[in-house]
């Protein structure tokens, strides 16, 4: 979702809120390149935004969160040919739930910050949903639909969807670190994402 499907990553605009971006920001970018553990990353971040008002979230989503090129066209092309579509995140479920809405997902998963008396306590809900689970949830949805993983086609940026794009029969790095961008099968660098559907067959809405 984020860098992918919206342009931003969410945590970094939560973190400027809590005044702690440069430091959230480093971390984030670090660990997409796969130079730290996806799930040690994420909760040093998120104890980070401890204390942040939860309202902050909703005023965040509002004024900071805006699709990529060619998401929305994207979605609507695979609607309108039928095509399952899941949003699998390692952010979290208020914006996955929000973006799956906006721009038709199937489904979404993410992970859950844990939230008391109005306020972020600094840690993420149990399990967390990284790289291991990015590719499990791939391959569940996969089963649930009697398809194999490669039939399935995977986007991602970050070093945390390797496994994912890994698995799928079409791993499609977009904007990608270069770690990603060398093991996906395609790497869109300067297309928008409606230019899945061309690499898919399918028609622009």
């Amino acid at each position: 979702m984020d860098s992918t499907m919206i342009e931003v990553e969410c945590i970094d605009e939560l973190a400027d809120y809590a005044g702690v971006k440069p430091q959230v920001s480093d971390i984030t970018e670090r660990a997409m390149r796969g130079e730290l553990d996806f799930e040690e990353a994420l909760r040093e971040r998120v104890s980070l935004l401890k204390g942040l008002p939860v309202s902050v979230l909703q005023e965040c989503y509002n004024q900071r969160i805006t699709f990529s090129p060619g998401a929305a066209a994207l979605l609507a092309g695979l609607r309108g040919a039928g095509v399952e579509t899941a949003l699998v995140s390692g952010g979290f479920t208020f914006f996955s739930e929000r973006v799956a809405a906006e721009l038709g997902f199937h489904s979404h998963q993410a992970n859950s910050l844990e939230v008391d008396n109005g306020h972020l306590t600094g840690r993420v809900t149990p399990p967390i949903l990284g790289r291991a689970a990015k590719e499990e949830a791939l391959r569940r949805i996969s089963e649930r639909l009697g398809i194999s993983p490669f039939q399935a086609v995977a986007i991602g940026d970050g070093a945390n969807d390797l496994a994912m794009i890994g698995a799928a029969g079409l791993g499609i790095a977009y904007k990608a670190k270069p770690a990603v961008a060398a093991e996906a099968d395609v790497r869109l660098d300067h297309s928008d994402l409606s230019a899945v559907l061309a690499l898919i067959g399918v028609a622009l809405p």
